[in-house]
């Protein structure tokens, strides 16, 4: 039987792997308490193999990432107790910051219970709970909800890229309605003014987090604001455009990772920006590497947006 936060209840550790001598599932974490009540040895849980991570847990295998602590301290929840703010952005696999990194894990109590006081968890309180999903083992905040929480803790971009991430144009998981219900249920919390500002700067129907940078950078520049998967028609079809400034028919376009590692997806990419040029579209392709350099990137935009005139 499983618990309601992902570890492991006593009966369930009755199920030892023969080879290990561990409760079936290892590489799940699980309490220490419960392991010794199943019958496993204090010294087999002082094994090497087992990492501690938080005091009473132990669990194989190496805590690489947000996820993995996260599974790591998932037998610690209590009642009351879920993963919150970037933790679970992460865990949902909600559209993050570029090169988001972080070595705390964000657990939120709802009163009266006590915000947790553990090394390496921040601890948060809140009076009324919010909406719940279950991911693999454990609880976190919903989508909606985790972004607001966000607001307490990211930038205007960066809550825009998360933002837009829910609008996205496959598989949206809010509409803006709801994004501005929750601001106003919000209102005079701590991050409520940044999560308006950024709902001003968010726009639906975006495909990754670069697209939305490219956007932010380029309106920030001082140019015109561009359609974003806008179409543009060819003689071959109607193809969609990441940003598309129509009244000078010109596109650019952001070649992600997996123009580099799926051939296929290069093949069609090519076969569309050929067709933009036949129909007389100017294409600018803007990779990392390009959209690191942001004077000569919007100094391309530019001159482009100036010849069509």
């Amino acid at each position: 039987m499983e618990s309601r936060h992902g570890g492991f209840t006593g009966s369930t550790l009755c199920a030892v792997n023969q080879k290990s001598d561990l409760p079936e599932g290892v590489g799940a974490a699980f309490r220490v308490d419960a392991a010794i009540e199943a019958g496993v040895s204090r010294s087999r849980l002082r094994a090497k193999d087992l990492a501690a991570p938080y005091r009473g847990v132990r669990v194989s295998g190496e805590l690489a990432t947000v996820a993995d602590r996260a599974r790591a301290y998932a037998p610690l929840l209590r009642e009351g107790q879920y993963f919150s703010h970037t933790t679970a952005a992460v865990l949902l696999r909600m559209r993050m910051p570029t090169g988001f990194r972080e070595a705390v894990l964000h657990v939120t109590s709802v009163r009266p219970r006590r915000a947790p006081r553990v090394e390496g968890v921040v601890g948060h309180s809140i009076d009324v709970p919010p909406d719940l999903v279950r991911n693999g083992e454990v609880y976190a905040s919903a989508p909606i909800d985790t972004w607001i929480a966000c607001g307490s803790l990211l930038s205007i971009s960066d809550l825009v890229v998360m933002g837009d991430g829910l609008l996205a144009r496959k598989s949206p998981r809010a509409s803006r309605d709801l994004l501005e219900r929750a601001i106003a249920i919000s209102a005079g919390q701590r991050g409520s003014k940044k999560l308006r500002n950024a709902l001003l700067m968010m726009r639906a129907g975006t495909d990754s987090a670069p697209e939305t940078l490219l956007r932010l950078l380029l309106t920030g520049a001082g140019l015109p604001e561009p359609e974003v998967n806008g179409e543009v028609a060819t003689g071959v079809g109607t193809f969609h455009g990441d940003l598309v400034f129509r009244d000078a028919r010109v596109v650019v376009e952001y070649d992600g990772e997996q123009h580099r590692t799926d051939d296929r997806q290069f093949s069609i990419d090519v076969d569309r920006h050929d067709a933009m040029m036949a129909a007389d579209w100017r294409v600018i392709r803007v990779d990392k590497h390009l959209l690191a350099r942001r004077s000569e990137l919007v100094r391309r935009v530019t001159a482009a947006l100036r010849v069509a005139k």
